[in-house]
This record gives structure tokens, C-alpha cells and sequence, in this order.
């Protein structure tokens, strides 16, 4: 059936509409049609959604500098089908653990657009991470600097970066806030003088630059200017990497900045605070594939509280988000016109009093057996998905130009008990 050009709001994947009948459709597929065949709770992945938001970050870079890598934060959405979209597309990958690494590699990134990350990388990790051949090493506190000197054999070098904790903490959740003075993440400005020192001394170190991360969902752009310039007071590198942390909409009373604005204030404070001829790297993180992808759910049971409460058959073993930073989100019943009701608590099947999706969330007469459809779900549901309950986890389901099609196979029951000896 052909879609009216009725949209939704800027929170859905990019090119979802409503067809003449109000049903939601994503990559030209119906929703109803989708929860069918594969059944709920489901992640559907709208695959323009993340091409088109990696070449606008990679278009927004080359319009304001010729010395610039965009990296894919792997840890926001790990699954190979897209890891390897993004190599297609010519991003590079940060990875924080050998897991991750093994991931980037058999999805196709090229050893050199590969970046490690993390505050704790065992030895296997950064040997494994050496004999991949990757491109740099972000280096994280002096034991980590010592412990890589010794695995680099003599004659070697390997690049690398690293990373600051610049003192600055943005106005984000607490439990994202990755550069303040206080963080579990980086060199604080003593340690890095030290570290600065004895990198440039080794002979298997090449220091390449400065890596800091102030924290993630940043909506408002003004602390890069105070971090760039704490970073900024410790030498001149070649490379700068900025992080990334930029946040999306998850409601549509929401808004974020656009990706011409983040890119244009970074590539400016970075010419302002440095000068000319450096190199930028950027990890745009979950603005990358948020918005592509939109949650299935099957209403299970309807129970009438204090508060109205409509279980579905999945909740934190699918989205543990909400569990964790408080996070808010919107949702629809598929195929109801979206008339206001009475709000109602969008909870979750398993036995935890804190598994609720959505609270107070506005839904129309939501019935057993409706579906229920959740936006903003790339980034950190796949990621953090768990087996809570024995619950399997969900499957990914690419769609596009009205095809749809498996990429990570719901998992089984045998699944759960596979790894038993």
C-alpha cells in the first residue's frame, strides 16, 4: 500500500511515515507486517537511517578540513551488520576490548582505521590489538604505558594517543559524564606530563597526539571550548581527538544539535585553540545510529493500579537504559490514530520493580496483542542486552526500500544453555 506523506516526528528513522491507514512504516515495511514475521520484542534497523548519518558527519568533516577520521563507537551498537555498513561507508572504528576488536576486524575494517580504547586493558588485549596491526593505541594511565612499552618487540614502534581527563564535566547524566575531575577514564593533568615525557623518550612509542572524552547525550556544545583548552596547554601533537558524546533527540519536545553545528564548532575550536595543520579525529557515538532503529513490542497483560500498567514481552533484558540513567523515551500503539489518552506505565516483563520502558507515557486504549513500537533504540539496546529471566535476546532486522531481513537471529532457548559443559 502506498504511504501518504504523513510523517512522524524527528525522533523516528529517517523516511518513516504513516500509511493511509495510520499504520507506522520503517524502510517502506509495515510495522504490523514486521512484529509477524519476526516476531516481537524485535530491533528494526532502518539502514539509510545510519548511511546517511554516517556520510553527513564524514560530508560536514571534508567541507571544513582535509585532515580528519570519523570513528564509529562500536560499543554503542555491536553487531557486525553494522560495523561493517560503516567500514563500507568509510568511517573508522574505536574498539574498548578484545571483544570489540574481534568484532571490527571480521566485520572488514581496515587494522589501521581500528582504535583501542579502555581504562583497564588486560595484556592479551593489547597483544592482541599488536598483532592486529591497528592503527593507534589510546593509552590510558601509566601502568597501561609501561605494560605496552614491554610487549612492543625491539625494532617496533606502534602510535599511539593519550588520553586526557581534562576536568571538565558537561551537563549529561552523572553515569556519562567521562571527563571531569574525577573520572575513572584518562590521565589527570600530573600524570600526563609524565606520561608525555616518557612516551617521547621510548624508542617503541610514537605519540601521536591527545585523546580526551568528556561525556555522552552532550547537548549543549559549550564545554569542548574549556576541554580543548586545558588539553591544549600540555604540547603540540599532530592529532586531537575530541571524543565525541553528541546527543540525540529521544522525545519529540527534545532537540540536538545538528551535525553541521557539532562539526563546525569542534574543527573551529580546534583552529582557534591549536592553529593550523592539525588533525581532528571524532567519535561521534550514538548520534550515529540512535534514531535508526525502533523496538517491537506485543502487549501481554493490561492491569489497572494506582497506575495503569501495559507489560509487553520485553523491557530491561532489551533496553536497560531506562534502568540506568533514568532515560526517557516516547512510544505508539501501530496502527491507532494517536489520540491523547491516559497515561499509562509501558513496563516490562521481568521481576524487577524498576522495569518500566516508559513511564507515564501517553497511549490510546492500549489492548493485549497490540503492537507497540519504541524509537530511539540503536544505540546501547543491542549493546546492553541481557539474558534477565532467561529472556533471549532479540533479533536485528535490517529493512529498506520495503525488503526486510534478519542480521542477528533471535536466540533460542538452546542458546541459553550452549556454552554449559
Amino acid at each position: 500500500m502506498a504511504t501518504t506523506q504523513t510523517s512522524v516526528s524527528h525522533v523516528w528513522p529517517l523516511g518513516t511515515t504513516l500509511d493511509a491507514n495510520g499504520v507506522l512504516q520503517l524502510g517502506g515495511c509495515d510495522a504490523r507486517e514486521l512484529a509477524r514475521e519476526f516476531g516481537t520484542p524485535a530491533y528494526i534497523v532502518v539502514e539509510d537511517d545510519l548511511r546517511t548519518r554516517a556520510r553527513r558527519f564524514l560530508a560536514a568533516f571534508a567541507a571544513r578540513t582535509d585532515d580528519f577520521e570519523v570513528h564509529f563507537a562500536s560499543k554503542s551498537f555491536p553487531a557486525t551488520a553494522v560495523l561493517r555498513l560503516f567500514a563500507q561507508e568509510g568511517l573508522a572504528c574505536d574498539v574498548a576490548s578484545g571483544g570489540e576488536l574481534h568484532l571490527a576486524l571480521n566485520a572488514g575494517f581496515d587494522p589501521k582505521k581500528i582504535h583501542l580504547h579502555g581504562n583497564a586493558k588486560s595484556e592479551a588485549e593489547l597483544q592482541m590489538a599488536l598483532d592486529a596491526g591497528i592503527g593507534d593505541i589510546v593509552v590510558d594511565n601509566l601502568v597501561e604505558l609501561e605494560r605496552l612499552e614491554r610487549l612492543i618487540p625491539s625494532g617496533a614502534r606502534q602510535r599511539i594517543l593519550l588520553r586526557i581527563a581534562p576536568g571538565v564535566s558537561p551537563d549529561t547524566h552523572p553515569k556519562i559524564s567521562t571527563g571531569g575531575p574525577n573520572t575513572k577514564f584518562g590521565f589527570n593533568p600530573a600524570d600526563a606530563a609524565v606520561a608525555i615525557e616518557r612516551a617521547q623518550r621510548s624508542d617503541k612509542l610514537d605519540l601521536d597526539g591527545l585523546h580526551f572524552h568528556i561525556g555522552s547525550q552532550i547537548l549543549d556544545l559549550a564545554p569542548f571550548r574549556a576541554a580543548l583548552e586545558a588539553v591544549a596547554q600540555l604540547g603540540d601533537f599532530r592529532t586531537y581527538n575530541m571524543g565525541g558524546g553528541l546527543g540525540v533527540a529521544y522525545t519529540h519536545e527534545q532537540s540536538a544539535p545538528e551535525i553541521e553545528e557539532y562539526v563546525e564548532r569542534k574543527v573551529g575550536l580546534m583552529r582557534e585553540i591549536l592553529g593550523q595543520g592539525k588533525r581532528i579525529a571524532d567519535e561521534p557515538g550514538r548520534a550515529l545510529v540512535a534514531h535508526s532503529t525502533v523496538t517491537l513490542y506485543t502487549v501481554e497483560s493490561v492491569k489497572h493500579n494506582v497506575v495503569d500498567y501495559v507489560a509487553v514481552d520485553g523491557g530491561m533484558s532489551d533496553n536497560l537504559r531506562p534502568m540506568l540513567y533514568d532515560a526517557r523515551y516516547e512510544a505508539m500503539v501501530v496502527g491507532r490514530p494517536q489520540t491523547p489518552g491516559t497515561p499509562v506505565h509501558l513496563a516490562g516483563k521481568h521481576c524487577e520493580s524498576s522495569d518500566v520502558i516508559i513511564a507515564d507515557v501517553d497511549l490510546p486504549d492500549p489492548q493485549p496483542g497490540d503492537i507497540v513500537a519504541v524509537p530511539v533504540t540503536g544505540a546501547y539496546g543491542h549493546a546492553m542486552a541481557n539474558n534477565y529471566n532467561g529472556q533471549p535476546r532479540p533479533p536485528i532486522v535490517f529493512v529498506g526500500d520495503g525488503h526486510a531481513r534478519t542480521v542477528v537471529r533471535r536466540e533460542t532457548y538452546e542458546d541459553l544453555t550452549r556454552r554449559d559443559l
